[in-house]
């Protein structure tokens, strides 16, 4: 059973209907609950865009001959994309600045083989252990947009600092 208001109650008396119902009250309200809200989703930090470096393989770390090369073959394949004979160029660029390792031209003298791949959509950087190369699984590996590009090979540099930080523990 619902009651009628009465008009003698002084509830009914002090606040009247229409103030509870005002749109204009609703809209402040909800903008003084949804602004707080939005303050602090522009307040978070901001998510790194940056990679994470893998942890390099504890194996390897004594290795000193790298053979760098690419999944459809060395660079002096006549079949090879040219954007892989640029990678391939840049890796062993940038390992020779680098200076802890030094390349070999034959897989069978290395320790460790590098293979790159280089697309437009992606470069990729893998580490083989040479004993098992090519029939065994990759123990390092990292891909990214223009990682090897000549002059400037970001996953390159992860490489060296996953290498480091395994080398000094």
């Amino acid at each position: 059973m619902q009651l009628a208001p009465d008009a003698r109650h002084p509830k009914w008396q002090e606040t009247p209907r229409a103030a509870i119902l005002n749109p204009n009250l609703c809209r402040v309200v909800a903008i003084f609950a949804v602004l707080p809200l939005a303050a602090l989703s522009f307040a978070a930090p901001p998510k790194k865009n940056t990679p994470t470096v893998p942890p390099f393989p504890r194996t390897l770390v004594n290795a000193r001959y790298v053979y760098v090369t690419s999944y459809d073959g060395d660079q002096f394949d006549p079949n090879l994309l040219p954007e892989d004979r640029e990678a391939i160029g840049a890796v062993q660029d940038a390992i020779q600045k680098w200076g802890k390792l030094t390349l070999v031209y034959q897989y069978h003298d290395a320790d460790i083989v590098l293979v790159v791949m280089s697309r437009p959509s992606e470069d990729v950087l893998a580490v083989y252990d040479a004993r098992g190369w090519p029939h065994n699984q990759y123990l390092w590996r990292m891909t990214s947009r223009g990682g090897l590009q000549s002059n400037e090979t970001p996953l390159v540099t992860n490489l060296k600092k996953a290498f480091e930080q395994k080398a000094t523990k």
